[in-house]
């Protein structure tokens, strides 16, 4: 889970994640947030023990830690969990179904497959069917949601991946070099409450940019 000023969501959805009986283990990586979120993981991690607390000195962006989170993951499987409350907790069971059937390396959780459910912001929607297309166009892929938080994978497959992006560029990233190591990417519709950039939400029209050029550089350069 890569955190950054999430002070108004962090105890409900640490709770909503520590719910599920699925997990054994949580790491969070604090990506020096500068309001009350450091106080507030340090009261968690001492109330669960399946919490582990890690946290950058300086600001690197949502790329850099979801890597320092995936280093020091211990599980079999690992989900990509937002800090907010868009994505929710209760779908890993449907999410982690592939998985348990032996028939999945990777699974997303989708926001527009059938049978998904929530509230979408449109100014970000088209954004995202836009760089979804442009992957599925590059990649020889058929996916409905590249940009989802929900990503799961196995942590061999994790391995192989070895990711450099350091800001939201690091969806695209995932997704490009799965589909260059061959995996077969699942995808399951899921829950999503989309929030605004007046809500908090932290991504923009730069970063759509940047995911563009992430895509053509694995597809074309890397």
């Amino acid at each position: 889970m890569p955190v950054y000023n999430e002070e108004a969501t962090l105890r409900r959805i640490v709770e909503l994640v520590l719910a599920q009986p699925q997990v054994y283990e949580l790491v969070i990586v604090d990506d020096a947030s500068n309001d009350s979120t450091p106080q507030i993981l340090q009261e968690i991690a001492a109330s669960d023990a399946r919490v582990r607390l890690l946290r950058h000195d300086v600001n690197r962006g949502k790329g850099a830690a979801v890597r320092t989170g995936l280093a020091h993951c211990s599980g079999d499987v690992i989900i990509i969990q937002d800090a907010d409350l868009e994505y929710d907790p209760r779908d890993y069971e449907v999410i982690l179904k592939p998985f348990e059937e032996g028939t999945a390396q990777a699974v997303y959780g989708s926001r527009f497959s059938k049978g998904a459910q929530g509230v979408r912001v449109y100014s970000h929607y088209w954004g995202n069917r836009f760089l979804t297309g442009l992957t599925n166009l590059l990649y020889r892929l058929n996916i409905g949601d590249m940009e989802s938080c929900y990503k799961a994978f196995t942590a061999d497959i994790a391995r192989k991946l070895k990711l450099r992006s350091n800001r939201f560029d690091i969806e695209p990233e995932i997704t490009a070099k799965l589909a260059k190591l061959g995996v077969r990417i699942h995808e399951v519709p899921i829950r999503y409450e989309g929030r605004s950039h007046a809500e908090g939400k932290k991504i923009g029209w730069r970063d759509g940019i940047q995911a563009v050029w992430t895509l053509l550089k694995y597809r074309f350069i890397d």
